[in-house]
């Protein structure tokens, strides 16, 4: 009888790859999200400026309360008087950042308003020391608590998590600026947040 030739070998799958083959490309739908980039320093000082906006906004707001007829410099200055006590006009001028002529010319103003008065230096009776008066001393306590309650209320609308993230961009804005942190407590050295940095950067020969 004739030999049978033997069946061909069963051939394999058409669609099969060969097992060296590269692997097909990944879904880029099925990469991790990376973090946004940070803001750059436009976006920050634009934010900042807002910012500071509403805090200008808030203090007028305010000394327009009290109906006293102040303007925030002058109210800056009595701050200071608040702050540090009897002073000297140009210890005082340079508290605020200003010449002593444009010291004087606010002085005048809130001298004539009741506000603040001129003594004579008890241990130095050629000096003039400047020295608020208790109605002035009231107002800057009536703004800044008032400033005090807008600002709170303001905070109170954030999420809680937003009012931690606040905490900890201001005070590093703040830092960065050579400004002290003001206390949580009720003796607050800077009752309107208004210090006198002008003067310690000066004492610091910067």
């Amino acid at each position: 009888m004739p030999e049978q030739e033997a069946d061909p070998p069963a051939a394999g799958p058409r669609n099969a790859e060969p097992p060296d083959a590269d692997p097909p490309d990944a879904d880029p739908s099925d990469a991790e999200p990376s973090d946004a980039d940070p803001p750059d320093v436009d976006a920050v000082t634009r934010a900042v400026l807002t910012a500071s906006r509403l805090l200008v906004a808030v203090s007028v707001r305010c000394l327009a309360a009290v109906g006293e007829p102040v303007t925030l410099p002058q109210l800056r200055l009595l701050t200071v008087l608040a702050t540090h006590g009897d002073a000297k006009l140009v210890e005082v001028a340079e508290r605020l950042g200003v010449n002593p002529s444009t010291a004087m010319r606010m002085l005048d103003r809130l001298i004539a308003a009741g506000l603040a008065t001129r003594q004579s230096n008890p241990g130095n009776r050629r000096e003039t020391m400047l020295r608020l008066t208790p109605t002035g001393r009231e107002l800057v306590e009536r703004v800044g608590a008032a400033r005090h309650r807008e600002i709170a209320a303001i905070v109170e609308r954030l999420a809680p998590e937003r009012r931690a993230a606040l905490v900890d961009a201001l005070t590093a804005f703040t830092e960065a600026g050579g400004e002290p942190v003001v206390p949580g407590d009720e003796a607050e050295p800077y009752p309107l947040g208004w210090t006198d940095t002008h003067a310690r950067r000066h004492d610091d020969g910067k």
